[in-house]
């Protein structure tokens, strides 16, 4: 299996600037998620179909161009949704400083920072890193200058309520939040599945990218969280988490299919940046 990076420089380099994904219908109207409490309304979240942005007239692009501020987009997708290979995919394309709290805490920890020493304190206790802290963190980055110049694209964050309102109240909203949506059995389908090398560091999946040979497949370990009964209590948690952020980005959250092709997906979530793109110069140069 390839690596997600070069996965991303292939698909992205086949694809031409205009929108490529094919036509495909995506259901859209209401989504009850899993962990909702019985008898609950049933959510109602716009569909990349619904929500297709009209383009900028050229002649309003041409002038916007250098003053529409950069792209800034939120995604989240349950485990095994691909999101990560979508968002290399991204970064690709349109260049954006890819954020993920998870790996912005590891590094913090590791250079030894302030807010990383605040963060370990907790860790090495066995307790959650408070919000306030992993929320500092975040802010701290996206107010990078390469962050500010090139726009960006936050990964998995926020989780919670409470974290998206501290995002909120730090004026840190995005332009879309991409929601990766894949039915449940092809997740478990796809965490169950796979399998690592630890000669290597390879991932393999043994339906979807089997091992070359019998010597690699001899070697080939699980992760202990990597069960039907572990992922299914990791998807209720998921959309537990999702179902807290609508009443915050409801305007914005934009269903992506997740369950076709790689390319294909990415098409869906490249014409909506384009879009969300033109929109935005749009309303620059009628300002």
């Amino acid at each position: 299996m390839a690596s997600p990076t070069a996965s991303a420089a292939a698909i992205v380099s086949s694809l031409s600037p205009s929108p490529v994904a094919a036509e495909r219908p995506i259901p859209h109207g209401n989504l009850l998620f899993r962990g909702s409490r019985a008898g609950s309304a049933p959510l109602r979240l716009n569909s990349a179909r619904q929500r297709r942005l009209s383009p900028a007239p050229r002649a309003a692009k041409a002038v916007a161009a250098e003053k529409a501020d950069p792209l800034n987009v939120m995604i989240a997708g349950a485990p095994a949704s691909g999101k990560g290979t979508q968002c290399e995919l991204i970064k690709a394309k349109y260049g954006l400083v890819h954020i993920s709290a998870g790996d912005l805490l590891r590094a913090e920890i590791a250079t030894g920072t302030e807010n990383g020493k605040r963060a370990k304190e907790f860790m090495e206790k066995g307790q959650l890193v408070p919000d306030e802290i992993v929320v500092n963190m975040v802010k701290e980055r996206l107010l990078q200058a390469d962050a500010q110049e090139k726009g960006w694209l936050l990964d998995g964050y926020p989780r919670s309520y409470s974290q998206s309102m501290a995002l909120e109240n730090l004026g840190i909203r995005p332009d879309i939040f991409i929601l990766l949506d894949v039915p449940d059995e092809l997740l478990v389908e796809r965490v169950v599945g796979r399998r690592l090398d630890p000669v290597t560091g390879k991932i393999y999946h043994l339906k979807y990218s089997p091992p070359e040979n019998e010597e690699i497949a001899s070697r080939l370990t699980q992760r202990f969280d990597d069960t039907e009964e572990k992922v299914k209590l990791r998807l209720q948690t998921h959309y537990q988490n999702i179902e807290s952020l609508v009443s915050i980005y409801e305007d914005l959250i934009i269903k992506v299919k997740g369950d076709a092709m790689v390319e294909d997906v990415f098409g869906e979530i490249d014409k909506l940046l384009t879009s969300s793109l033109e929109k935005k110069s749009e309303m620059v140069a009628s300002s």
